[in-house]
């Protein structure tokens, strides 16, 4: 009885330190530096494969504003607001894009960065404007 009890709060724990988030970043990296906050997040590295999900708070109507490059490697960023992941941009080998997209209202915004492989030399910048 004394087992089950302890197996049954170890698995409650687990549980709750891990959270129950929608979606869970997994990756493997080298010179990787990332942030976010309410309103903004970025991800540089100098070698990155997997996925980053930054968790953004909007305070009204807007939209994403982004900027990117990869000097190797393929990526796409998805955005997730009605709870429909949706794909906001992809990005290829020596690209760069400055651009915004994915409209939003007050809530909860997943960004979702997934690579196809190894990327090289990157940086991801997001915000959200009004």
């Amino acid at each position: 009885m004394k087992k089950i009890c302890i197996l049954l709060v170890s698995a409650i724990l687990i549980v709750m330190l891990t959270g129950c988030g929608k979606y869970t970043s997994g990756y493997n990296a080298v010179g990787f530096v990332h942030s976010s906050d309410s309103d903004s997040a970025f991800m540089n590295f100098y070698s990155f494969k997997g996925r980053m999900v930054f968790k953004l708070k909007s305070s009204g109507e807007g939209e994403l504003k982004y900027t990117a490059k990869l000097e190797s490697g393929n990526a796409t960023v998805y955005y997730d607001f009605f709870g429909t992941k949706q794909e906001l941009f992809s990005i290829s080998s020596e690209e760069e894009l400055d651009s915004h997209g994915g409209y939003v209202e007050a809530g909860t915004v997943y960004i979702i960065v997934e690579t196809d492989g190894t990327c090289k030399n990157g940086e991801f910048r997001f915000s959200l404007s009004r």
